[in-house]
This record gives C-alpha cells, sequence and structure tokens, in this order.
C-alpha cells in the first residue's frame, strides 16, 4: 500500500487527470492508430528535424483529414510535439512503438478486452463474465483459448507469456533446488513451463494439467521439441470440485494460473493439492500481486488487469493482493515456508508445505 497512503496531487492537477480519464477510450484507440498506421513511425524516421502533415500524409498514404485529427489529438495526449509547423515523437510516442511491455498492453487491451469492456457494469452486479459474449459463447474464456480468432489468440497469449517468458529462467534454481523431480504443472498452458524444466535438468518429469482444449496444445508443441518421454498430460476441469489431482508427484507448480479463479475455488484446489501430495511435498506458487510491486506502475498494470477477469475470464478473480492470497493458502491447510519477491517483471514465488496442524495424509 505505499504508493496509496497520500493524496499528492494537486486540484488542478486531479481535475486534469479527470479529464484524461473521461476521454480514456479516444485517447487508446488514436495512440493505436496512430502506431499501427505508420504515423508514429514516419515522425519518429524524420529524427531531429521533424516532419510536416504533409510529408506524414504522403508518406501514410492516409487522407489528410485523418493525419489532421489523429495528429491534433496525439499532441494533446502527449505522443508528438510540434515547432515551426513540424511534428517530433516524444518519449511516450517512443514507448509506443518501441516498448515491448506497453505494445503487449495495448494489443491484449484492443484485440481480448475492448468490446468486452462495454459490459463491464452488468459484470459487476451478475459476478458473470457479461463481456465474453463479444468473444464466443463459453462459460469462461479458458474453454475458449483454443477457439479464439488467430489475431485474438496472438495477443492473449503473448499477453501471458510476456511476463512468464522473463520469470521462467530466473525461477527455475529456486523450484528445482530441493531436488524434485517429478512435478504436476497445473494449468500448464502451451507447455512453456514444462519445456523449460526439461531442459534445466535431464532427471525432471513433469505432468502438464489442463483443460482438454489447452492440454492439445500443448501436447502439439511437446512431441515436436522431441519431449514426449518427458512430459505426461492429465486433461481435467479444474472448477468441478469432484476432480482429484494424480498423487505421485513430489511438487505442484502453480504459474499465473490461481489468479484465475476466485477466493473459494483457489481454497478448493489447494485442498485438493494438498490430497495428492504425500506430507513431504511442496506447493510452488508464482503469482503477480500489485501489493509487492516496486513500482507504481506495475500496481497500476496489475490492478487494471484485473478488470479483465471481471469482464471477460470468469467473472470472479483477480490480480490479488497478497494478503487475500495469502489467506487462501493458510484456510487450505498449508504454510509457507520460503517467499522469493521480484522475480523478472512482478513476480512473487511461494514455497508452500502442508500445515502441522492439519492431519497427516490430508486435509
Amino acid at each position: 500500500m505505499k504508493f496509496y497512503s497520500k493524496d499528492t496531487k494537486t486540484a488542478l492537477e486531479a481535475k486534469d487527470l479527470a479529464q484524461f480519464i473521461a476521454f480514456g477510450p479516444v485517447v487508446f484507440q488514436v495512440a493505436k492508430v496512430a502506431r499501427d498506421r505508420g504515423i508514429l513511425k514516419v515522425i519518429e524516421d524524420s529524427g531531429s528535424k521533424g516532419i510536416t502533415i504533409e510529408e506524414i500524409v504522403e508518406k501514410t498514404k492516409l487522407p489528410h483529414y485523418g493525419v489532421r485529427v489523429l495528429l491534433e489529438s496525439s499532441l494533446g495526449i502527449g505522443l508528438v510535439i510540434i515547432n515551426d509547423e513540424k511534428y517530433k515523437l516524444t518519449k511516450t510516442g517512443y514507448f509506443i512503438l518501441h516498448d515491448p511491455l506497453t505494445k503487449v498492453n495495448m494489443d491484449f487491451i484492443h484485440d481480448v478486452n475492448y468490446k468486452g469492456l462495454f459490459h463491464l457494469e452488468e459484470a459487476i452486479v451478475e459476478e458473470k463474465p457479461a463481456g465474453l459474449r463479444e468473444l464466443g459463447n463459453w462459460p469462461t474464456i479458458y474453454e475458449g483459448l483454443s477457439q479464439l480468432p488467430p489475431h485474438i489468440q496472438k495477443s492473449w497469449f503473448g499477453f501471458d507469456h510476456f511476463f512468464s517468458d522473463i520469470a521462467f529462467p530466473l525461477v527455475l534454481k529456486h523450484v528445482y533446488k530441493d531436488g524434485i523431480k517429478n512435478i504436476l504443472d497445473i494449468g500448464g498452458n502451451t507447455g512453456k513451463w514444462a519445456i523449460a524444466s526439461a531442459k534445466y535438468r535431464d532427471d525432471i518429469h513433469v505432468t502438464i494439467v489442463d483443460l482438454p482444449g489447452q492440454a492439445n496444445m500443448a501436447k502439439k508443441r511437446i512431441e515436436e521439441l522431441g519431449l514426449s518421454d518427458r512430459v505426461s498430460f492429465y486433461p481435467v476441469n479444474l472448477l468441478d470440485e469432484k476432480q482429484k489431482l494424480p498423487k505421485g508427484a513430489d511438487a505442484i507448480w502453480m504459474s499465473q494460473f490461481l489468479d484465475c479463479f476466485s477466493e473459494k475455488e483457489i481454497v478448493s484446489i489447494l485442498k485438493r493439492c494438498a490430497e495428492a501430495l504425500d506430507d513431504n511435498g511442496y506447493v510452488l506458487i508464482l503469482e503477480a500481486f500489485w501489493d509487492n510491486q516496486r513500482f507504481e506502475t506495475a500496481a497500476f498494470c496489475l490492478q487494471q488487469t484485473s478488470i479483465y477477469f471481471t469482464a471477460l475470464a470468469n467473472g470472479n478473480s483477480q490480480m490479488y493482493d497478497s494478503r487475500v492470497f495469502i489467506k487462501c493458502i493458510h484456510d487450505a491447510g498449508f504454510e509457507i515456508v520460503e517467499q522469493v519477491e521480484n522475480i523478472g517483471l512482478s513476480h512473487t514465488l511461494l514455497k508452500c508445505k502442508k500445515s502441522p496442524l492439519f492431519p497427516k495424509g490430508g486435509t
């Protein structure tokens, strides 16, 4: 909560921000169109000398009127500046063009979320992902991931993988330092953790636990890499509380998975993890908690991502405050034996074992 203990803005600054919020959808669309149609790029290419509107029109092949309104809006947004009728790119414009995090976030919001967010109020009231109807007719987005149009699927996985791709190489040593060889990867998605694990050490076996659609997507990739003898599959829908997990693993791994569920569902899944593990087994959880971030912008991104879960994903989950999440861990009968912060851009690793306060062999 270090970022949120004081209201530091003056009245004028606060009113300015309120107008920026009021025109938020306009700001977003202008920035994206200026990026995608090459306007920001031709301005950048002009360097310090700048470029006139006529030259931008000629290079982008867009109508003069359209370029003019986009540029005037971009001035107000702060993407460009103008001197002597020539436009130059600002630092913010540069990040819209080149920053990988900004690109991933913008594509995810536009392709996956934008239309669905119109139904946010309904989703809040009904506690259901009312905006998901803009993408397809599924109870949650996860059943439909393998059926999404290619460009939407690309933006969804691009967003999801961006953070894990940075975190996985850094967290492998923490996960496997205690000699874990047989691990369940719950929510294995496209198999990135399983692949990273198999390449990390040749005595590791991973069982991917996920919905049938995702498991089939991962299986194809695993086969292409020749890792079928190192990776197994266990298709299951963990929203069905009757579905159990296979026993015999040394540990259970969940990366960016439990944030896809409500508190009640998290406790249910963790209790089934306890049933599947012996008393020496570990549950290893990699999550991004908004209250654990070093920078206010990182916390902001996570807080806004929660609205995707509300409006489109499932209607009842979020990027959690660590205190809420850790209570779920305790309620399920686990204790945290190790906590590693600042992994990659935003992640925390929680290493959990069954609490001695709970009966041996289960919860």
